[in-house]
């Protein structure tokens, strides 16, 4: 799929400006389904894009069932990759003063109060 995205075969004006990142593809247990993870570079237009791959969602298909190797092709869906946010929102919960406190506290200093 990033393949297709990244060589313009897809021929949509809202994709054209856009170069959009696939980190994940999750296939069903039976194969008939692939949910395909997404993500605009800079994490803009996140909505725009999945819409315009929605509309070729047929083509794309198409385009897999030509390269995989399956006895059907995998009905796809598109969502967008929220694990970057995911990251962002923990790295900064780790840089908060009151975890900056703990990390900083002495482990050892744990062990002695408990005896």
């Amino acid at each position: 799929m990033a393949e297709i995205l990244a060589q313009g075969n897809v021929h949509d004006a809202d994709l054209e400006g856009h170069i959009v990142t696939v980190p994940e593809v999750r296939m069903s247990p039976d194969l008939k389904l692939a949910t395909i993870y997404v993500m605009p570079l800079g994490g803009r237009d996140t909505e725009v894009v999945i819409a315009a791959l929605e509309r070729n969602k047929k083509f794309l298909r198409g385009e897999v069932a030509r390269r995989v190797n399956l006895k059907f092709a995998p009905d796809v869906r598109f969502r967008v990759d929220e694990r970057f946010d995911e990251a962002e929102r923990i790295e900064k919960l780790l840089r908060t003063p009151a975890v900056q406190k703990d990390l900083e506290q002495d482990p050892d200093s744990d062990r002695e109060e408990e005896q």
